[in-house]
């Protein structure tokens, strides 16, 4: 029993260490791209580049994505069940 809590002891950390997180992905991505920048230029852009979320492309979208995207921006200025109708009338289209 011992030796096998000893196994498990051993492997789960190398296990971990081989899994980079998407925070850690990021964090190297955005250190490479932060070359030659330095001080409160260089805090700035890992600040922003950290907390910036991957662009979902049009073509990853599915088509009811699609659908509510272009109905939300029709539906801009409507409110309440104004609103409801407009929406549940256009993403069934």
């Amino acid at each position: 029993m011992k030796k096998l809590l000893l196994a498990i002891a051993l492997i789960c950390p190398m296990m971990m260490a081989h899994a980079a997180t998407a925070q850690q992905s990021k964090m190297t991505t955005c250190n490479k791209e932060a070359t030659g920048k330095k001080g409160d230029e260089r805090k700035a852009f890992m600040k922003t580049c950290l907390s910036a979320k991957p662009a979902v492309e049009e073509k990853e979208m599915t088509e009811q994505q699609s659908k509510m995207k272009t109905c939300n921006v029709d539906a801009k200025g409507m409110k309440g069940d104004e609103r409801k109708k407009f929406m549940s009338t256009c993403l069934k289209k």
